[in-house]
């Protein structure tokens, strides 16, 4: 159901006038059909253009599928699809994989497609310097093979009921391709164009596919530092489509107008407030149960996106197979939060350090939490960071006390069972229920298992869960074929059509 936010008209104005131009500047191709360049509006500038060396959530949505593939394919709607696979067979004992690859794929160097890049592709993953955020999930892997040129046989050290779902985050690279952070040698429908930093990221339609071409001659990533001047580009024709707004300031510009498509989509992306549970106070349970019963949670969501996102009780989003409603567990209950502080040693309450990305809608999150723990005695102080600093701060170094940070994947609630991940959870048996779902033979197996792992984190508190985003993609009425659901930030291009 299409949901409005009810927004003052004099503050949309007053706010776009502020604005002024667009980051990315230019303005949308006037051609249609397949000659058509088609502009996007983005927040998220990749840092580089690798998916295992930090290239951050940019990267993904710029070039995953558009121009680098895996052997299987994420689709819009949640499933797994083969794609540079040909066909897969799997031993009776679940531990060896035997792929056969696609004929007549090409590198766009020229290069004919081998099981030698599947193989060094799979252990760019694993190698002790990948920043890849699923480098965890391929630990499984105890030897690749590679019989001939069309053929990978992977052995397994377990059973892993997840292995073809995670190849599809493996993108297939030319071995023999060096600086991948700043070029690319992929087999996807798209070569790279100009990257000028700060600015643009532009995708050519690539002649040499070995599939359907692209629809559309080019696309044009827009990058924004503000989601205010993200909309206001949009309006004002500079760009086509906006792959997620972060700000809903101006939205009910777009539903009250005929120019425009407003999508509510399927998100998994998630706001943390993520504690790290390995320093006082919040490796104390009933410390970080009281931080999380503080916070009016819906009415944060109100204040920040209207009527739109959705309130969880824990990691799992509502389109992930295991997930339950968990939204009582730890309720909105001041009282109850301050009774949980006085039995956890702090009737006077504590003041911690918030490390807050310095990106929409972080800050605004973060001071509604400062006024919110502050009536239980909480003080928050809030660090403002940029996004490189966060990674290196919070996610390499675990140098935090708690942060806010979006997670975008979906099936992601068995990082709860990595002790050594940034937020430092450590529940023996979160870990074992998370290793017996991945050795699962079936699926109603694994599902039951990680609604145990779900349960017991949101018993625990491990993080707290502050709302699901929304995922709103908004376009001009005459651009078509877009994807609008946010799974794990992936923007396939290939399909976008302009009349």
């Amino acid at each position: 159901m299409k949901r409005t936010l009810t927004i003052a008209a004099a503050l949309v104005s007053a706010a776009l006038v502020l604005t002024g131009c667009s980051a990315g500047g230019g303005g949308g191709s006037s051609s249609g059909g397949a000659d058509a360049t088609i502009e996007i509006g983005s927040l998220y500038e990749p840092q580089n253009l690798s998916n295992t060396g930090g290239g951050g959530q940019g990267v993904t949505e710029a070039l995953s599928g558009n121009v680098y593939e895996g052997l299987y394919k994420l689709t819009d709607d949640g499933k797994v699809e083969p794609l540079l696979a040909k066909s897969d067979e799997v031993s009776d004992d679940g531990l060896t994989y035997t792929f056969t690859l696609r004929d007549g794929v090409t590198f766009h160097s020229g290069k004919t497609l081998t099981s030698t890049d599947v193989k060094r592709s799979i252990e760019a993953v694993t190698a002790e310097d990948s920043q890849s955020a699923r480098k965890s999930s391929f630990e499984v892997v105890d030897s690749i093979e590679t019989p001939d040129e069309k053929t990978v046989v992977v052995h397994l050290k377990q059973r892993s009921i997840s292995f073809i779902y995670n190849l599809s985050y493996v993108w297939i690279v030319n071995s023999d391709a060096s600086d991948l952070t700043t070029s690319e040698d992929g087999t996807g429908p798209y070569t790279l164009g100009d990257w000028k930093q700060g600015s643009t990221l532009s995708l050519e339609r690539w002649d040499g596919y070995w599939g359907p071409k692209a629809k559309n001659a080019e696309v044009v990533f827009h990058y924004y530092s503000d989601a205010t001047a993200q909309n206001n580009a949009l309006l004002t024709g500079q760009i086509d489509i906006i792959t997620s707004v972060q700000s809903p300031d101006a939205l009910s510009q777009f539903e009250n107008n005929d120019d425009y498509t407003v999508n509510d989509g399927a998100s998994t992306t998630k706001e943390l407030l993520a504690f790290n549970d390995r320093v006082k106070p919040f490796d104390n349970t009933l410390v970080r149960k009281a931080v999380y019963s503080a916070i009016d949670r819906e009415k944060l969501l109100n204040s920040i996106w209207g009527d739109y996102g959705t309130l969880i009780g824990s990691m799992v989003p509502p389109t992930d197979p295991w997930y339950e409603d968990l939204t009582k567990v730890n309720p909105y209950d001041p009282d109850l939060a301050k009774k949980e502080l006085a039995e956890a040693g702090y009737p006077d309450g504590f003041s911690f350090t918030l490390d807050t990305p310095s990106y929409d809608p972080h800050p605004a999150v973060a001071e509604f939490l400062q006024a919110e723990l502050k009536k239980v005695g909480v003080t928050v102080k809030i660090n403002t960071i940029s996004a490189d600093e966060w990674y290196t701060k919070v996610f390499q170094k675990h140098d935090f006390e708690a942060t806010l940070q979006e997670h975008v994947n979906d099936r992601d609630v068995v990082w709860y069972g990595n002790p050594d991940f940034y937020w430092g959870y450590d529940n023996a048996d979160v870990q074992k229920w998370v290793a017996e779902a991945e050795q699962a033979q079936t699926t109603d197996e694994q599902t039951a298992l990680l609604k145990k792992v779900n349960e017991q984190i949101a018993e625990d508190a491990a993080s707290a869960w502050l709302y699901l985003y929304p995922q709103i993609v908004v376009a001009a009425s005459d651009v078509t074929g877009y994807p609008i659901n946010g799974l794990n930030s992936q923007f396939y291009a290939y399909d976008i059509v302009k009349k």
